[in-house]
């Protein structure tokens, strides 16, 4: 009998056994297995002896046995087909609950996985809501935090320019370099551009002689723009400069101490007042002040002013900052000191600063009556031997007027002053001649009046004797990196046997006394050192004399004294050198000494005004004739006495001035005079009676606006009264509105508001608002504060408390 096949998904299965097989063949196995087991047993008989018998007895019973044998063999069969079909219905049965029990899991976590889904697209939704707003709240133009430095290198050194800016949305940056476009793809190996979370930087590798320029950065946005811009030298290398490696730069050099990075706030707590001293004492102008945050290698940067001129470390005058506070000291006072004082302190937060005046009165004079020492002694017009001096004439409300000034010198490193003119000179101008070729000097000024010679004045910078032509005369021509040759104009005119005659003369100056005559020297000049004699002639004479004839000029400049007043002169000058002595220059125009700056007129008329308890505005109009003005000096007086005093030491460019130092109460009179370099004006006429009272004037700024209530289409605003009144009780405020991100102002109302509370109506809901209040007094109304927060036109939900 042929066994059928069993398909591969049965032999497969995990449970492969017969019951898989159809009907028919499970009977023709168990027809099988039945004959089979019956040959076995007449097997059994037939070795045993039993199927020898011929009793059919025996046959029957061994039949019947052979039958019960099957019965018995189907029996356990059936009971072993019921027993597999139990375990595969069990089997059945739990796989049935696993799947069940799997599919209700897979339905709970895709129920939860839904439901996740859901609350994460409803967060997502209200976070895309609430970051609109928010963006639209943060929305603001460019801003510079910190803005680029200037920059001075060598030649193939590298720099970087930085800076930082914030702004929402993200702002684009671009670099120009004198107002160009700078694109580092058309040149990548020059310049490389990086951004950095807020901080931008321009690269320029290697930088050469072009590349000294104006750079600047405009960073933009759909708010606005903003831009800073610096400069960048880049200089050339000489003989006794040579540029630090880059490679051998100390790594520890500390961070600079005047550079601000951040953002900090400065607030003052102790302010220097108005200062009176004397000259000769010693002073310390100190302001202490609260620096938030404070860090020690990030400080804000302290700057002093003199009239707004920057002040900076020197033998008169010291600096310090730290520790919560700035001080300028003074280590020996002149009149010169004497000024405006203003501290700036200057940070990311902005310029915070504070001014006064500072008084410097004269010394008591080494003789009684004498003057006061003169002020602002400078130099002008250096050359090899000679030099102009000017200065300032003194106050002299109280002696007699000054007849003249004393001029002395002194050699830098040396103690020994030797006075340059022997009789007084009239103007506050003088030309020194004399001077050693390549030496340094320093000069001072005396005033001299009836009753004798006043103290020095501060001695002027030094000034060394050498003609700035001559560096003009060389010229530098760079071979390769660090070598140069210098070339003089000398050597290429060559050889010159006896020099030409100067060209150019004329008077450079004018005076009474004398005239200062200027000439160019003649061309080719030669290699041999030039001189030059000036001769003079009165006009219609017909005869020369000789000026120098005793001492040689090196310079082309010469002041010539000892002139007749009132009579003209022509003049002439010969160049010389080792060979010979040149021909005459070409005569001048007729020159006639004379003083062509004149004493200044009056001032008109002066105005006094109530101030402080302490101080009067005085004002005046300028004269009619206020060329060469050196300024102003202002006298007052108490009414009825008659006695004057100065008020400030050191004239004064503008015709407005606060004299300070008076009593409360009294009753002043005031008076000014012009100063020039020929001396002092005329007195003006005395202004009106002022007594000293405080000013009434407009009230400051309100502050604090805080918003207190809103209901959805009204705010209730409430602020703090302004803390300078004005001398006068503040009769009531105005407001201003306007919506976010809008231009123009509105006002509020149109009648004093009388309480520093008040509920503006009509408002649109959800709208943002910013508010700007100004107080009135019987004077005016005074500045407006700063504006507000934005405040949100939305209804207050919470209770009020109580």
């Amino acid at each position: 009998m042929s066994s059928v096949a069993v398909p591969f998904y049965q032999r497969r299965h995990k449970h492969f056994d017969q019951s898989y097989r159809n009907i028919q063949t499970r009977y023709v196995l168990e027809e099988y297995a039945a004959r089979k087991a019956a040959s076995r047993q007449a097997a059994y008989y037939e070795s045993s002896g039993l199927g020898k018998t011929t009793c059919r007895l025996c046959a029957r019973r061994a039949r019947t046995l052979a039958h019960e044998a099957m019965q018995e063999s189907r029996k356990r069969t059936h009971e072993h087909k019921s027993h597999v079909s139990d375990e595969k219905r069990i089997r059945f049965a739990s796989e049935l609950s696993a799947l069940e029990k799997e599919i209700h899991t897979a339905r709970h976590r895709a129920r939860e996985h839904l439901d996740r889904l859901a609350v994460q697209r409803m967060v997502e939704e209200n976070m895309a809501l609430e970051r609109h707003i928010i963006e639209e709240r943060i929305s603001r133009a460019p801003e510079i935090l910190v803005r680029l430095r200037s920059h001075t290198v060598w030649e193939k050194m590298s720099v970087s320019l930085c800076f930082t800016v914030q702004g929402f949305p993200t702002p684009v940056v671009q670099w120009y370099k004198n107002e160009e476009l700078i694109s580092p793809a058309s040149d990548p190996t020059k310049y490389r551009i990086e951004s950095k979370y807020g901080v931008h930087v321009l690269h320029i590798n290697r930088a050469d002689f072009d590349d000294s320029a104006t750079y600047s950065a405009v960073a933009t946005n759909v708010h606005g723009q903003a831009s800073t811009n610096c400069a960048v030298v880049v200089r050339r290398f000489r003989e006794d400069e040579e540029p630090h490696p880059a490679a051998i730069m100390p790594f520890h050099l500390p961070l600079s101490y005047d550079v601000c990075f951040t953002h900090i706030d400065v607030q003052f707590l102790e302010k220097f007042g108005v200062t009176f001293a004397t000259e000769g004492e010693t002073l310390t102008l100190k302001c202490s002040m609260l620096i938030t945050p404070e860090l020690k290698r990030l400080r804000p940067r302290a700057e002093w002013y003199r009239d707004d001129v920057l002040i900076k470390d020197s033998k008169w005058t010291k600096l310090y900052f730290g520790e919560g506070q700035a001080a300028l000291s003074f280590t020996h006072l002149n009149k010169d000191d004497e000024g405006l004082y203003t501290l700036r302190m200057v940070s990311r937060g902005g310029i915070s600063e504070c001014s006064a005046y500072l008084f410097v009165r004269d010394a008591d004079a080494l003789i009684a009556g004498a003057p006061g020492a003169p002020m602002d002694v400078k130099c002008h017009d250096a050359n090899r031997d000679y030099v102009i001096v000017t200065w300032k004439p003194p106050n002299t409300t109280s002696g007699s007027p000054v007849i003249g000034y004393f001029v002395d010198k002194c050699e830098v490193g040396l103690e020994n002053w030797v006075q340059c003119n022997d009789a007084p000179v009239k103007v506050c101008k003088y030309p020194v001649t004399g001077l050693q070729e390549g030496r340094s000097y320093v000069f001072r000024v005396r005033a001299v009046n009836s009753a004798g010679i006043s103290r020095p004045s501060r001695a002027s910078e030094p000034v060394a004797a050498l003609d700035p032509v001559d560096l003009e005369r060389t010229q530098t021509v760079h071979v390769d990196e660090g070598r140069k040759i210098v070339i003089s104009k000398d050597d290429l005119e060559g050889d010159v046997q006896i020099p030409g005659p100067p060209t150019n003369v004329h008077a450079s100056e004018i005076s009474k006394t004398y005239v200062v005559l200027s000439w160019d020297p003649p061309v080719p000049r030669g290699r041999e050192p030039l001189t030059y004699f000036i001769e003079k002639s009165m006009v219609g004479s017909g005869s020369w004399q000789r000026v120098n004839a005793q001492v040689a000029v090196k310079s082309p400049r010469y002041a010539v004294f000892d002139l007749a007043e009132g009579k003209p002169y022509v003049f002439r000058v010969l160049s010389a050198n080792k060979n010979g002595i040149s021909d005459p220059s070409e005569i001048t125009e007729p020159i006639q000494p004379q003083d062509t700056i004149v004493l200044p007129s009056a001032p008109g008329q002066v105005v006094a005004t109530r101030n402080t308890k302490t101080s009067v505005v005085v004002q005046w109009d300028k004269p009619k004739h206020e060329e060469d003005l050196y300024g102003y000096y202002v006298d007052y007086s108490v009414v009825g006495s008659n006695h004057w005093e100065p008020s400030n030491h050191k004239p004064i460019k503008y015709n407005r001035f606060v004299v300070h130092g008076l009593e409360t109460g009294e009753q002043y009179v005031f008076r000014v005079k012009a100063a020039n370099a020929v001396g002092l004006s005329e007195n003006s006429q005395e202004s009106e009676a002022v007594t000293v009272q405080a000013a009434l004037t407009c009230p400051s700024y309100p502050h604090g606006i805080t918003l207190l209530n809103c209901d959805g289409h009204s705010m209730t605003l409430g602020w703090k009264a302004p803390t300078y009144s004005g001398g006068s009780p503040i009769l009531g405020y105005y407001m201003d509105k306007r919506e976010a991100n809008h231009q123009n102002w509105h006002e509020v109302n149109s009648s004093l508001i009388t309480r520093t509370i008040y509920t503006v109506e009509d408002l649109i809901e959800d709208a943002f608002y910013e508010f700007k209040v100004a107080a009135a007094n019987l004077v005016g109304i005074g500045q407006p504060s700063d504006p507000s927060e934005h405040f949100k036109c939305k209804a207050w939900t919470m209770p009020e408390p109580g």
